[in-house]
């Protein structure tokens, strides 16, 4: 068959992309400059607009909303369907009804997220505490504004925030809420942005109000002793920790422990848990309690139940006849979210800007921004002030000789020369005029011509006492103060998170002893685990494998000792051996990438008992390279299971010794030469995934088979393959020193 001709155009034309079917105007740039166009502005937006709350302590959903029900007389009036707040709500906040709903209900006296809710509803709005309780629609629920609002809202209308358009220029909305006490510390915020985050617990209104007075007073006030300690909606106790509280109020940063409230009913032997920690959930409490029971590590519980009503939160444990409450309810603070850490992350926008501060910081910026409030807020009662003492001085002018201003009115043939005229017969301004003109025949008396003149001397007085202020900051402060103290007297309410001084005690439950053991390991060169006792090994016959299996290590060690799994993906697995069932050498044991939960395909290569974490670890690659990396790299302060970047993977790993003191090695190649060198010669990385240093010099095409001790090898004579400085070639191996037995681990 003859080969079809190619086309004129497309033999000529194949650098056309047009031709290839791309389009003419997309042009290839680099993913920086992508990033730098496309990406930033939105991630800018998020930080910005969205996901960081300012100093007023609202992010801008927030604010849209709740500016939306003042306007529509929500603070006084009655409820109204909350499908009806969500679509005047959308005039603002053009991100669609379910996310201004989830908002609301946030915002809600019936979720309980916040100490002092600013909506006040009605209907199902689901709880904070509850993973599965969803709020109902927003066409079955109601609400209206809360009374602590009226404080979001004071003077709005004075000048005392900015107003910029909506998004579509269509109306105006105030870029902060006007809060006369400091919201950022009272009301608990949580935001994830593009590269940062923000977490605010919330603290007691009336110790917050407290330590803003004091602060105002002295800036150098000590804070922990007004502000005692974080306070969340859903109770609990909070374990005082001073260091801990200390970091927090000073950078902005850390975490406070959180833990059940609860009580023994000795008259039905069961225990009640009324208020779990802010961070968790009663069914993420109840899905772990029934993990530890499945798993035989909590056996004094014979049932449990959720019996959250009407009357508000209930976890109900039944025990088991003989049990100690107290040693149980230990026991599960140890292992579930009944106590938990709240972290801290109090990172705030400022003028645009993201930053993280500790509380004094935020303290300074509120006082700063709400001085500056109030301060714009006389400025324009002041301004009102001037205007109407003008206007009454012109019409006192007027007024001592009325008969003149009716003559001039009178003897003025059209209404437009009314205005000029009585400012040519008066010296009065056109404003003042127009005031004038506009009075009405009966209030023309000796009255209201008294009440005139008493009013623009009160007037007279009120602007110089404006102006005082103005001049005299401590007076600013005082108004601030005042304010503040009036707040504090209407809506402080009691503590719901109690405070726990003993915390030595208290955040550490103590253990009950484990009864320890001697136990031998086994692991296989397919993964396979064993723990044995020296009684059935003792009773035991031969060690069981699978077929083509064998034994790769073995430890003698205790029962509950920790243990760490490398693989072969540059991945490390802690666990400790109380994991494990203590098993007979006539079976298999544990397949441990079953048993740790491992990626598919991954296989554990060595197995360590760090112990006390003293020495280190040798890795040794193909490439001739070796790492000597401190145990204590692997060392982590929580309960990690996994570590990634165990070990370089820029070379295949060939072997890895485990060594307390330094050593000498021997490293064979490929091409059966042999290179013996002391350990001292390499230098200790902290980081594990060092490539390593060069130790032995290969030909080309050959690699490092493995590595072992040098007294493990059949070596006799070591002084033919030593080196005494690296890296080094070393000499090819005598028969008499060869041994066919030495493996590599990952030998199959």
């Amino acid at each position: 068959m003859a080969k079809k001709k190619q086309p004129e155009e497309l033999r000529h034309n194949h650098d056309n992309p047009n031709v290839l079917g791309l389009r003419a105007d997309v042009v290839s740039q680099p993913i920086t400059r992508t990033l730098e166009i496309n990406y930033m502005p939105y991630a800018m937006s998020v930080i910005v607009s969205r996901a960081i709350p300012e100093i007023d302590g609202f992010k801008p959903s927030h604010r849209k909303l709740l500016y939306t029900m003042y306007k529509m007389g929500l603070l006084n009036g009655a409820r109204t369907k909350s499908a009806n707040i969500v679509g005047q709500t959308m005039r603002l906040n053009p991100h669609g009804d379910a996310a201004i709903y989830d908002t609301m209900v946030r915002l809600s006296k019936g979720y309980g997220a916040l100490l002092h809710p600013f909506v006040d509803s009605k209907g199902n709005f689901g709880k904070v505490y509850s993973r599965d309780m969803a709020c109902a629609a927003s066409r079955y629920t109601e609400a209206k504004l809360a009374p602590i609002c009226a404080e979001l809202f004071r003077d709005i209308d004075n000048d005392t925030v900015d107003f910029v358009d909506n998004y579509d220029n269509s109306m105006k909305e105030p870029a902060l809420l006007p809060t006369t006490f400091p919201n950022i510390l009272v009301s608990a915020n949580q935001g994830i942005a593009v590269g940062m985050a923000s977490q605010l617990c919330g603290f007691n209104l009336g110790e917050v109000c407290d330590t803003t007075i004091a602060f105002l007073k002295n800036p150098d006030c000590v804070l922990s002793e007004t502000l005692l300690a974080p306070d969340f909606p859903t109770g609990g106790e909070v374990i005082y920790d001073p260091i801990a509280i200390e970091e927090i109020y000073r950078t902005g940063r850390g975490g406070v422990r959180v833990r059940a409230r609860w009580r023994y009913v000795k008259s039905e032997n069961l225990i009640e848990i009324y208020e779990i920690p802010y961070t968790t959930t009663t069914e993420a409490i109840m899905d772990k309690v029934s993990e530890l029971i499945k798993a035989g590590k909590v056996k004094e519980i014979s049932d449990m139940r959720d019996e959250t009503d009407l009357s508000g939160l209930k976890l109900t444990i039944d025990l088991k006849r003989g049990t100690d409450p107290e040693k149980l309810m230990s026991k599960l603070f140890r292992s579930t979210t009944l106590m938990d850490t709240m972290s801290c992350n109090f990172n705030v926008l400022i003028a645009g800007m993201p930053r993280v501060m500790g509380v004094r910081e935020l303290l300074d910026e509120w006082c700063a921004w709400r001085t500056e409030s109030v301060k714009r807020r006389i400025y324009f009662v002041l301004g009102k002030r001037r205007d109407k003492l003008h206007l009454l001085k012109g019409l006192k002018r007027i007024l001592l000789d009325i008969d003149k201003a009716i003559r001039i009115i009178r003897e003025t043939e059209t209404e437009a020369d009314v205005v000029p005229n009585l400012m040519i017969g008066f010296g009065i301004d056109q404003i003042q005029a127009e005031y004038v003109a506009e009075i009405k025949l009966r209030n023309i008396n000796r009255e209201y011509i008294l009440k005139r003149l008493e009013e623009t001397e009160a007037l007279q007085s009120e602007i110089e006492d404006l102006e005082d202020i103005l001049s005299r900051p401590s007076r600013v402060k005082k108004l601030i103060v005042d304010e503040l103290s009036e707040v504090r007297k209407k809506y402080a309410q009691e503590r719901k998170t109690g405070i726990v001084y003993d915390f030595e005690r208290a955040a550490e439950p103590e253990e009950e002893p484990e009864t320890q053991y001697p136990v031998t390991v086994f692991l296989s060169r397919d993964g396979y685990f064993k723990k044995i006792t020296p009684q059935s090994l003792r009773m035991s016959g031969e060690q069981k494998f699978k077929e083509n299996d064998v034994l790769r290590q073995s430890f003698e060690t205790t029962s509950n000792a920790e243990i760490m799994f490398f693989t072969d993906r540059a991945q490390v697995y802690k666990t400790r051996l109380g994991e494990f069932d203590d098993a007979k050498a006539s079976v298999l044991g544990d397949y441990l990438p079953a048993k740790l939960g491992m990626e598919q395909g991954e296989n554990v290569i060595y197995m360590v008992l760090p112990g006390d974490y003293r020495g280190y670890l040798l890795f040794f690659f193909e490439n001739g390279k070796a790492a000597k990396v401190e145990l204590a790299a692997y060392q982590t302060t929580s309960n990690r299971r996994r570590l990634t970047g165990a070990y370089s993977d820029k070379s295949p790993l060939r072997s890895i010794l485990r060594l307390t003191e330094d050593r000498e090695i021997a490293l064979y190649a490929t091409d059966s030469r042999v290179l013996v060198v002391n350990t001292a010669l390499l230098s200790v990385k902290a980081t594990r995934a060092t490539q390593g240093v060069n130790v032995m010099t290969l030909k080309k095409g050959k690699t490092l088979d493995y590595a072992c001790l040098a007294e493990e090898t059949g070596i006799t004579g070591f002084a033919r393959y030593r080196a005494r400085s690296i890296p080094a070639s070393g000499a090819i191996l005598k028969a008499e020193d060869s041994d066919d037995k030495q493996i590599s681990f990952l030998e199959e």
